[in-house]
């Protein structure tokens, strides 16, 4: 059961965290982004090296290096893309009354560099794991991939939980393009698929006798356990973006900020009087 326990834990961990520390870089001053996206991009590197590496070791440290390589190879794509780095041609909101296939276009066009970049970064790991034993790496960005493409496709169609207040303002153009609606028709589908693939990586799994196996595989059902649990997410009365709130504490001035601010603001508010005469005086 222990063989089980240490992936799972990590995987939630990394889930979580990544997904917080994103939003919380995100919401920090522009002038930080370059700096966040130099960090991003030197840890991109270094993960198309653990891929690499990895290829060939069917050890559980190897299913290890491999899994959160593919992580921070994809928060590369979250973060170029959340900072307005890699997005798309289009960079305004889509105009009230389009819909339909034109709607549709105008949305593709907002991410399409970044949808792009994705499809390089797969070719990238494909040819780094090419023949490799240890294709952890590769199905966790497939999976990444795929939690991704669906959930833009539900809250494109409609969904209840849009969470726009998670967008910075610099994309603010992209609430003209997510729909609140109960539920939409794809939706169904959505989970149905996740969660047949999810029932066969869990199986997998479950038989696993080797530990690289094991380890592999629970790191593989448990991100496709949350595809679904973001889905459902998605459409259910439950406040899951409160496991993020500390990450929004980035775009709140600070208190002592905030004081001179009002107190700033509070100063102009009043009329000023003159300054006394025998103090102008005392200057020359």
């Amino acid at each position: 059961m222990t063989a089980y326990i240490g992936p799972i834990l990590f995987a939630l961990f990394v889930w979580w965290f990544s997904t917080g520390a994103i939003i919380y870089l995100d919401g920090l001053p522009r002038p930080t982004f370059k700096w966040s996206m130099l960090g991003a991009t030197l840890l991109l590197g270094a993960a198309f090296y653990g891929l690499w590496i990895s290829a060939d070791d069917t050890t559980v440290k190897g299913a290890y290096v491999a899994f959160a390589s593919a992580l921070v190879a994809w928060g590369w794509h979250e973060i170029s893309f959340y900072m307005g780095y890699v997005t798309g041609p289009r960079k305004h909101a889509c105009e009230d009354g389009c819909s339909g296939w034109a709607h549709f276009g105008h949305a593709l066009q907002v991410s399409l560099w970044h949808e792009l970049a994705i499809l390089a970064s797969f070719a990238a790991i494909v040819a780094m794991t090419w023949g490799g034993a240890n294709e952890i790496g590769l199905w966790t960005f497939v999976i990444l991939w795929w939690m991704h493409e669906s959930a833009r496709l539900n809250v494109f169609l409609g969904v209840r939980n849009l969470n726009a207040h998670f967008l910075p303002p610099h994309l603010a153009y992209l609430k003209s393009f997510l729909n609140n609606k109960p539920m939409n028709l794809l939706f169904p589908f959505s989970v149905s698929i996740s969660t047949v693939i999810c029932s066969v990586l869990a199986t997998e799994a479950a038989i696993a006798v080797d530990p690289f196996r094991q380890a592999g595989f629970t790191f593989l059902a448990t991100m496709m356990v949350l595809a679904i649990l973001e889905h459902w997410f998605l459409v259910l009365p439950i406040p899951a973006e409160a496991m993020w709130n500390w990450s929004m504490k980035s775009r709140q001035a600070p208190p002592q900020e905030a004081r001179r601010h009002d107190a700033h603001r509070h100063d102009h508010s009043k009329p000023h009087s003159p300054a006394p005469i025998a103090s102008l005086r005392s200057v020359h």
